[in-house]
C-alpha cells in the first residue's frame, strides 16, 4: 500500500518535505556507516595493544627468565600469554568481518541510493516544470480571449452608434460594421484556442496528479524503505560477527581456565627443591663451649719477634700463614739500622728472579674478589654437579654443531671433486681443518667437565696436579710474556696460577731476604670462633683446608664476597667459604660487628 502519493493532496509543498526527508535517511545512513568504521579501529587498537601487552611479558630467549618457566605457575602465565594473542586475533576478525560485510557494502549501497534519490526527484522536478508550463499556456490563451471578447463588445457598441447615426456616410457605417465582424471573429478563435488549450490542462493536470506524481512518490517510498530494511540488516550482521566470535573467544576463555587448573604447587615445591638443594648432610649437634676457662689471647709484638729469631727462613708452601704475605699489612717501622730499602728494593727489581708476575697475582686473588672457578667449585656438591652437567650438554652440542659443519664441507669438497667446474676443493680444506680443529678443542674441554663431573659424583679420585695441568692446556686464554715474570703457569679450575716448583724455591730464598727489611707482621686479632659444618678441601692459593666439626678462630669477617678469613693454632691460616661454616662472633672484639 503505498501512501506517499497522497501527499500531494494536501499541500504544494510536500514534495521538497520528501526531499528533506530522504536526505535525512542518507545521512542516518552515514552515520551508522561512520559508527561502524570506528568500531573497527578500535576492534584493531584493541588487539594490537593485546597481542604486544602478550609479547612483552613473553619469556626473553636465553635468558634467565625462561629457566622460570619450568614451574606450572610460570607455564599456566605462559598459556595465558598465548590465549590472549588468540583473543586478540578474534577482535582482528570483528574488525575485518564488520567492514567486509557492513562498511564496505553500505558505502557502495549509499552511492547507489543517491543516484536513485537523484533520479527521482528529477522525474519530479521535470513533471512539475510540465504542468507549470502548462498552467502558464492556460493563463495566456485565457487572457487573450478575455482581450478578444472586450475588443468584439467595443467594436459592435462603435458600430451601431455609427448605424445610428444620420450625419455619418454610408462608407463609414460599412467600414465599422466591417470591423465588429472581424472582432467577433477573433473573438471566436481566441474561445475555440482557450476551450482547447483548458481541456489539454486539465488532462495534464489529472495525469500530473493521479498518474505521474504517484508514480515518482511510490518509487521514492520503495527507496526509503529499502534504506530502512538495509540499516535494519546492517545491525542484525553487526550482532552476528559479535556472535560468531564468541564460542572462539569462549575457548580462549577456558584455556586460561584449564592452565590455572594445571598449577601444581608440590611439584613447583618440588622443582625448587632440586634446584637448589645442596647435597650436604645436616650438621650435628653443636658441643657446649665453656667460658668460664680463659680464653688464649693474641701473642704480643715481643714474643712473636723473638720467635721469629728463632725461625730461619720464611714459610711459603703449603697452607701456612707466610702463604698469605702479599696479602698481610706489615709494620712500618724497621727493627734496626740496615743497608736502606730503597737500596735493597733496586738491587731486588734489577735482579733475574722469577717471581710472580702483576698478572699472576692478580688471578690468585681471583677467588678472594669473588670470580667463579672454571670447575664450579665455589658451589655446593649437588649444585656444581648440576652445572658442569649443564657445562658438557651445551660443549656437546657445540661439538655437533661444528660436526654438521664439517660434514657439510667433507660434502662440498666431494661435489667439487667430481666437478671442477663447480669450484676448487683446495679451497675448503682450511675451513676443514679449521673445523677439525674446533672439534678437538671441543672434545678437550668436554673431557674436562666431565672429569670434574665424575669427580663430583665418586666416580674418579680426586685429580692430582698433572691432571689439573693437562685440563687447562686448552683454557683458550692467550699468555702475554712480561719481563721478570714466570713463563710456564700452571692452570687450576678456579682460574688462580701458581709458579713452578723450581721457581717457587728461588722465590722462597728470595722471599726471605727481602722480608728482613721489615718487622714481623702483627696478626690480626681474633674476633670470634667458627665451626666447620662441612669438610674444605683448600687447594686454591689463599685458602685453608677445614674438617667437618673443627673449630677454627675467626679473624675477619664476610665481606660480602662469600669467603671468611679464619686461623688454625695461630700458625696457620687462611679463607674458607662462609657457607661452609658457622660464625660466633665475640661482641666485644675489635672490628666485629653486632648481629641482631
Amino acid at each position: 500500500m503505498y501512501l506517499w502519493g497522497r501527499l500531494w493532496s494536501v499541500s504544494w509543498d510536500q514534495f521538497d518535505n520528501l526531499e528533506k526527508h530522504t536526505q535525512w535517511g542518507i545521512d542516518i545512513l552515514e552515520k551508522y556507516i561512520k559508527f561502524v568504521k570506528e568500531r573497527t579501529e578500535i576492534e584493531l587498537s584493541y588487539a594490537k595493544q593485546l597481542r604486544n601487552l602478550s609479547k612483552k611479558y613473553q619469556p626473553k630467549k636465553n635468558s634467565k627468565e625462561e629457566e622460570e618457566y619450568k614451574y606450572t605457575a610460570c607455564k599456566a602465565f605462559l598459556s595465558t600469554l598465548n590465549e590472549m594473542n588468540d583473543y586478540a586475533g578474534q577482535h582482528e576478525v570483528i574488525s575485518e568481518n564488520m567492514t567486509s560485510q557492513i562498511t564496505v557494502d553500505l558505502m557502495r549501497y549509499v552511492q547507489e541510493l543517491k543516484q536513485e534519490r537523484k533520479s527521482n526527484f528529477h522525474d519530479g522536478r521535470k513533471a512539475q516544470q510540465h504542468i507549470e508550463t502548462c498552467w502558464k499556456q492556460l493563463e495566456s490563451s485565457k487572457r487573450r480571449f478575455e482581450r478578444d471578447c472586450k475588443e468584439a463588445d467595443r467594436a459592435q457598441q462603435y458600430f451601431e452608434k455609427m448605424d445610428a447615426d444620420i450625419n455619418v456616410t454610408k462608407a463609414d457605417v460599412e467600414k465599422a460594421r466591417q470591423q465588429a465582424q472581424l472582432r467577433h471573429q477573433m473573438a471566436e478563435d481566441s474561445k475555440a484556442d482557450y476551450s482547447s488549450i483548458l481541456q489539454r490542462f486539465n488532462q495534464e493536470q489529472w495525469e500530473y496528479y493521479h498518474t505521474h506524481i504517484p508514480n515518482i512518490f511510490q518509487k521514492i517510498q520503495e527507496m526509503e524503505e529499502r534504506r530502512i530494511v538495509r540499516i535494519g540488516e546492517s545491525m542484525k550482521t553487526y550482532a552476528e560477527v559479535d556472535r560468531q566470535v564468541i564460542p572462539i573467544i569462549g575457548k580462549c576463555l577456558d584455556g586460561i581456565v584449564k592452565a590455572a587448573e594445571s598449577i601444581d604447587q608440590k611439584n613447583d615445591s618440588q622443582l625448587v627443591v632440586e634446584a637448589y638443594k645442596s647435597g650436604f648432610e645436616p650438621p650435628g649437634d653443636i658441643e657446649f663451649e665453656d667460658y668460664t676457662q680463659p680464653m688464649k689471647r693474641t701473642v704480643s709484638e715481643n714474643s712473636l719477634s723473638s720467635s721469629k729469631e728463632g725461625k730461619p727462613e720464611l714459610k711459603f708452601g703449603g697452607k701456612s700463614r707466610g702463604k698469605l704475605w702479599p696479602f698481610i699489612k706489615k709494620n712500618k717501622s724497621p727493627k734496626q739500622q740496615k743497608e736502606p730499602l730503597s737500596h735493597r728494593f733496586n738491587e731486588f727489581m734489577t735482579s733475574k728472579p722469577k717471581i710472580h708476575c702483576f698478572r699472576s697475582l692478580k688471578r690468585g686473588l681471583s677467588l678472594k674478589l669473588g670470580a667463579t672457578p672454571e670447575d664450579f667449585s665455589n658451589l655446593p656438591p649437588e649444585q656444581r654437579r648440576k652445572k658442569l652437567q649443564q657445562k658438557v650438554d651445551e660443549l656437546n652440542k657445540e661439538i655437533q654443531k661444528e660436526t654438521d659443519q664439517r660434514d657439510a664441507i667433507t660434502k662440498m669438497k666431494d661435489v667439487y671433486l667430481k666437478n671442477p667446474q663447480m669450484g676448487d676443493p683446495a679451497s675448503l680444506d682450511h675451513k676443514l681443518a679449521e673445523a677439525t680443529q674446533n672439534i678437538e678443542k671441543l672434545r678437550l674441554e668436554t673431557q674436562k667437565f666431565e672429569a670434574w663431573l665424575a669427580e663430583v659424583e665418586g666416580r674418579l679420585p680426586a685429580r692430582s696436579d698433572q691432571a689439573r695441568r693437562q685440563s687447562g692446556m686448552y683454557d683458550g686464554q692467550t699468555h702475554q710474556t712480561v719481563t721478570n715474570c714466570a713463563q710456564d703457569r700452571e692452570s687450576s679450575p678456579d682460574g688462580s696460577y701458581t709458579e713452578e716448583q723450581s721457581q717457587e724455591s728461588e722465590l722462597k730464598a728470595l722471599a726471605t731476604d727481602f722480608d728482613d727489611e721489615f718487622d714481623e707482621e702483627e696478626p690480626l686479632p681474633a674476633i670470634g670462633t667458627c665451626k666447620a659444618l662441612y669438610t674444605f678441601e683448600g687447594q686454591n692459593e689463599g685458602t685453608i683446608s677445614v674438617v667437618e666439626g673443627e673449630m677454627l678462630s675467626v679473624i675477619e669477617e664476610d665481606k660480602g664476597d662469600g669467603w671468611t678469613r679464619i686461623r688454625r693454632n695461630e700458625d696457620e691460616e687462611g679463607y674458607v667459604p662462609t657457607s661452609y661454616v658457622e660464625v660466633y662472633l665475640d661482641k666485644n672484639a675489635k672490628g666485629a660487628k653486632t648481629y641482631i
